[in-house]
């Protein structure tokens, strides 16, 4: 059991336990005393756009300091970014100030190792043991020193370009970027343009709260707009700290990130370049399934979260995996989930088959699929109590093998997930309300 860390790192509201300056201090100090070798270590620190983000840098800072831990500050920057910096630079580890998809009073920090991956359980397990122990400050010769990377951005981009074959040329494509007023409001635009693209941007002016306020990702309305405005081939938008990525076709329609995996899978598939499988998770749509094993494309899920997405990928030495959110990770690549790197191997599977986005997302049908969220509050767990299992086991029972039920508690916010999936979409509505309705009942 975890004290502090949930499947994506710590998070929560700012100003509330943990994602409190002293906790952030304290935090800093035992990640620092964790990672360092022979007396010192150095880590990079990346954050979002939003305006805690100031605060908590400078409280993990002065932690990582006092356990004798160098800092290299990148500011605003994608996560994947500090994932791929932190390799670069021979780091013993990378933190992410960022609460992904959620508004800018919740924030969180996420941690990768040396070698830009999730950290593993036991590292993860060391800091939450230190964080209960009394802090220490190093011998003052011994005090870690901070510089900021000036060149980060410039750096990132080109190692985003460099996963495109270097005759790639985007010329006559014309794109909507939606940055969700995010970390990838620099570097998107740079990117696609550099690759010969005709750029338009919304959701690029953050001011520290707006970030994925109704854009972004989780909130396509404005591309879905702003694409069918301007007359563009397709909209891509980001989440607010860029490891999500979801599209728009020409005609308004959204592409999520099962559709997004089918592309980027038959693609590798043709080319001969896809290593054995697909990872999905508990949420990715059964149509997504059916449709890859019509390709002999083997599939297995994973628990939600892309940290088990790269766990089973890295268990079965497999290079392609994501989730229906817009997590995609293409390992070729990246040692994590990067909307931007995503988003260019889907267009070039479409140059490469002189398709547009409309078309493919066409190629396989999506099972009805109906999600509701349910808020509950205390840490009493919803899914245990027996009026929740008896109604699910009904469902369950009356679908008759034409469907599937999942019920999950969110790993990031205090939320039920009730999803209903199957063949007839009033159905499965129907049941998806009838399931919500129970879990509001004894979260009540």
């Amino acid at each position: 059991m975890r004290k502090y860390f949930g499947t994506d790192g710590i998070r929560g509201h700012v100003g509330q336990f943990p994602i409190t300056p002293d906790f952030m201090l304290k935090l800093g100090w035992a990640a620092g005393m964790a990672f360092r070798k022979q007396g010192k270590c150095r880590i990079l620190i990346g954050k979002d756009t939003r305006i805690s983000g100031y605060m908590f840098e400078s409280a993990l800072q002065a932690g990582l300091s006092a356990a004798g831990a160098d800092v290299l500050l990148l500011g605003p920057m994608p996560t994947p970014a500090v994932a791929y910096l932190t390799r670069t630079f021979h780091a013993d580890a990378g933190i992410v100030i960022s609460a992904s998809h959620n508004p800018h009073n919740d924030n969180g920090i996420k941690f990768f190792s040396g070698r830009g991956t999730k950290l593993p359980d036991e590292v993860e397990l060391m800091i939450e043991e230190l964080l209960d122990t009394p802090m220490t400050v190093a011998e003052s010769a011994q005090l870690g020193k901070a510089s900021r990377i000036n060149d980060a951005a410039g750096r990132y981009i080109e190692f985003c370009k460099s996963s495109v074959p270097t005759s790639t040329d985007f010329s006559g494509l014309k794109v909507v970027l939606d940055c969700a007023h995010g970390a990838t409001y620099k570097v998107a635009p740079s990117v696609f343009r550099e690759l010969g693209a005709e750029v338009v941007v919304i959701a690029a002016q953050p001011d520290g709260l707006n970030i994925n306020a109704d854009v972004g990702s989780t909130h396509v309305g404005q591309l879905q707009k702003a694409v069918v405005e301007h007359g563009a081939d397709l909209g891509i938008a980001f989440d607010g700290d860029g490891d999500r990525v979801m599209m728009v076709d020409h005609t308004g329609a959204s592409v999520d990130g099962d559709e997004l995996l089918y592309i980027i899978a038959t693609d590798l598939q043709e080319r001969g370049r896809l290593s054995g499988g697909v990872v999905g998770t508990l949420m990715s749509n059964l149509g997504l399934e059916l449709a890859l094993k019509a390709r002999d494309i083997p599939f297995v899920r994973a628990k939600v979260g892309d940290r088990y997405v790269m766990a089973e990928m890295l268990k079965r030495d497999w290079a392609l995996g994501g989730e229906n959110s817009g997590h995609i990770v293409c390992a070729q690549h990246v040692t994590t989930g990067d909307a931007i790197i995503a988003s260019l191997q889907v267009v070039l599977a479409l140059r490469r088959r002189g398709q547009s986005l409309a078309q493919e997302r066409l190629a396989w049908h999506k099972c009805p699929q109906v999600l509701i969220n349910v808020r509950f509050a205390g840490d009493r767990d919803p899914l245990a109590h027996p009026q929740v299992k008896a109604a699910s086991d009904s469902v369950t029972e009356r679908m008759g093998g034409r469907g599937r039920v999942l019920l999950r508690k969110s790993g990031t916010e205090p939320l039920v997930r009730v999803m209903v999936e199957g063949d007839d979409e009033v159905e499965v509505r129907r049941y998806a309300n009838e399931l919500a309705s129970v879990v509001k009942e004894v979260c009540a």
